[in-house]
């Protein structure tokens, strides 16, 4: 099975993106764990260029998340939503159809006691509207910073 996952903030000391490395170290051994690391290539979501060919970027993401078995994303929580750059990646998959029925899990790990739940909430919205599958519950990681995430 592989599994593509994204870290949704740009940050690099991301508390997301070590989670993320954290899990690909913990996945068993017919399971990978891919990163994808693109997020700040994606061109901000425009109908207009929204079209085919798409942007090479764009195009390498879909590609990815349409190769992969299922989709892990982690997402910080920026003024109570997830990060620009995470909705903007989103955005530019509602035409393709990548995310449609696609396995998807979703995570937030905050510093807050609230642990991104507002984020995380947002996320779950979104996936909802490009039809993904988001078995079981979501996870929550909250006061992040006060856990060590070995890598």
């Amino acid at each position: 099975m592989e599994i593509l996952a994204i870290a949704g903030s740009l940050r690099i000391q991301s508390s997301n993106a070590a989670l993320v490395r954290a899990i690909a170290q913990l996945t068993s051994q017919n399971t990978t764990l891919k990163i994808y690391d693109g997020l700040g290539n994606l061109p901000p979501f425009s109908p207009d260029i929204d079209t085919e060919p798409p942007p090479q970027p764009v195009s390498h993401l879909r590609s990815k998340i349409s190769n992969a078995d299922a989709v892990l994303i982690c997402t910080p929580e920026y003024a109570y939503g997830m990060p620009g750059v995470l909705k903007n990646a989103l955005d530019w998959l509602v035409s393709s159809g990548s995310l449609y029925q696609k396995p998807v899990a979703a995570l937030s790990a905050s510093p807050s006691d609230r642990g991104g739940d507002r984020a995380l909430t947002w996320l779950l919205q979104t996936l909802t509207a490009l039809v993904a599958t988001v078995p079981g519950q979501s996870l929550i990681c909250n006061s992040i910073y006060k856990r060590e995430i070995s890598e």
